[in-house]
């Protein structure tokens, strides 16, 4: 089988590391070269241009499996040339929360991700040039609680309100401060489903053993399931220091939604978006049918790592 993965930014690479690992060929594409592939992994990177559909049918000719890591138009125009090049199966650039509980209408945090599906089911349907997709859900990266937030690891660059910060989710483990949404509107507690990077990557590259003639059109994993008090909860025991707590009652997040909106405050903005998302399950992955499919073959092995181990290996005792 001959795979291509689309960016060679933060995500990208983390993908290729562990797929290249397989009997696969793989390729990656990138708007500039990037020698660091062949010289550590031993993968060819193309160079293309994404808004040239011509130029990415020919790069992708041959291609079985295309996955994403682009956003915006660009990933629009790679699905095309994907079709146009008969690419059997496309994985898009969507990876966090999962497709049951993002909002119908009007998703502050779409990202563009409406359009992006509704082009796939569009070609999945196509009775010519016919092309399946695979959304790859995993609840909340880990690494969006690292040192510097995912753009310390070049990942993120096409969501809303910028490339996601250190802090700029639930907990800021530097400054020890934490701002969170225990319930939703009915008084059932959140939870948060997590997944490093890393056993993202392991996960994917588990599903392509397991053989792409039985994907769904969404797989869910997770590393770990924690309410956000208890994500807190963690990180004082790691860090072991205090941390300062707010925690905002559902129904007051509106209220700062508007707040903040009409003071043109966009940052706080998109933080209770994120708040009042978690409430709502956006990332509460529930049926994580890949876990199940890995765990029951005996062909593929992955143990991802708890919130709990990632702290450990992340950020550890604070110094005194």
């Amino acid at each position: 089988m001959r795979i291509a993965i689309a960016g060679a930014g933060g995500l990208g690479y983390v993908l290729a590391q562990q797929i290249s690992q397989g009997a696969h060929a793989l390729l990656v594409l990138s708007t500039r070269e990037h020698p660091e592939y062949q010289e550590n992994l031993g993968v060819q990177v193309a160079v293309v241009d994404y808004s040239d559909v011509e130029n990415l049918r020919y790069t992708l000719q041959g291609v079985d499996l295309l996955i994403s890591t682009i956003g915006g138009n660009e990933q629009l125009n790679l699905i095309d040339g994907a079709r146009r090049a008969r690419v059997r199966t496309f994985v898009p650039s969507e990876f966090e929360g999962d497709l049951a509980h993002r909002p119908d209408g009007n998703d502050t945090l779409d990202r563009g991700t409406s359009n992006v599906l509704d082009l796939l089911r569009r070609w999945a349907q196509s009775k010519t040039h016919k092309m399946q997709y695979t959304v790859f859900s995993c609840g909340v990266f880990m690494e969006r609680f690292a040192y510097g937030g995912l753009a310390s690891f070049n990942i993120g660059h096409s969501q809303p309100g910028g490339t996601p910060a250190q802090g700029d989710y639930l907990v800021d483990i530097g400054l020890a401060s934490a701002e969170i949404v225990d319930t939703n509107a009915s008084g059932r507690s959140a939870h948060v489903s997590m997944t490093s990077v890393y056993d993202l990557a392991r996960f994917m590259a588990a599903a392509i053993e397991l053989g792409l003639s039985n994907w769904p059109q969404e797989y869910r994993m997770r590393g770990d399931n924690l309410t956000p008090r208890e994500i807190v909860q963690a990180c004082k025991d790691v860090r072991r220091v205090p941390f300062t707590l707010v925690s905002h009652p559902y129904g007051n997040i509106e209220s700062h939604l508007n707040y903040y909106e009409q003071a043109g405050d966009y940052a706080r903005w998109m933080y209770f978006q994120r708040l009042q998302a978690t409430a709502q399950g956006r990332y509460n992955m529930r049926d994580t049918n890949l876990n199940t499919a890995v765990n029951r073959s005996s062909a593929v092995n992955v143990q991802p790592l708890t919130f709990r181990r990632w702290l450990e290996q992340n950020w550890g005792p604070a110094e005194e």
